[in-house]
């Protein structure tokens, strides 16, 4: 008797008696079906257009929005220049025109604050690590942070307070250098605060003292180190 069931490709073709050809549940024959699956998932994976890929991703097409992820991604967790996102988004091969529009929205919106950055900065930086106006000036300049707001930023240190972060480097780095001679010392003190920006003659000064107050003598340390 001849009975009718289902094979991939037909809707009703006869199948034999198993007991008249060969065994179609084993050997080459076994797994047709899950094999013609996966070729057929295989191809519709492989046919997606280019465009859908990205869709898939996630990834924008519009510059605009993509300009627009690239600067909250930079954004998040730490301030950042204008200069700063126009540079990244500049490496991204963002066009001009899709980054000036989203960098213009975001300082309009405050995301962009070149002032309140150069504040921060100037807080921290000297709080933090002593530097000196001098080189809170090139650190500033170095993110393109303008002029004028550097200026109105620096202008929260006063020479009094500089100093005073002057003398408290100098007083935490001089048990270091005890046992060393004078001229060694001095090279050493002076150097570390001109590497964090202070003048010649404010580091002179402030070395002087802090090892006049240690007995040293200082007759001629007035002259350059």
């Amino acid at each position: 008797m001849t009975r009718r069931t289902e094979w991939p490709g037909s809707d009703a073709e006869p199948a034999p008696d198993p007991g008249a050809g060969p065994d179609y549940g084993t050997g080459s024959g076994a797994g047709f079906g899950e094999g013609a699956g996966r070729r057929a998932r295989s191809r519709s994976r492989s046919s997606g257009s280019p465009s859908s890929s990205r869709a898939e991703k996630g990834e924008p097409r519009d510059p605009v929005e993509q300009a627009r992820n690239v600067c909250l991604r930079l954004l998040t967790g730490t301030p950042r220049t204008r200069k700063q996102l126009a540079d990244a988004l500049r490496k991204r091969e963002i066009p001009d025109e899709a980054a000036e529009e989203v960098l213009s929205r975001f300082e309009d919106v405050g995301l962009i604050d070149d002032a309140a950055f150069a504040d921060a900065w100037v807080e921290s930086r000297h709080h933090g690590r002593g530097l000196a106006r001098r080189a809170l000036v090139r650190e500033l300049r170095t993110k393109g942070v303008d002029s004028a707001v550097i200026d109105e930023a620096i202008g929260q240190l006063d020479s009094e307070q500089e100093e005073e972060t002057a003398r408290e480097l100098v007083a935490r780095k001089l048990r270091s250098t005890r046992g060393l001679d004078r001229d060694r010392r001095l090279r050493r003190l002076a150097g570390m605060l001109a590497r964090k920006g202070y003048g010649e003659g404010m580091a002179l000064r402030v070395v002087r003292q802090a090892l006049e107050e240690e007995g040293e003598d200082t007759e001629g340390i007035d002259e350059p180190f």
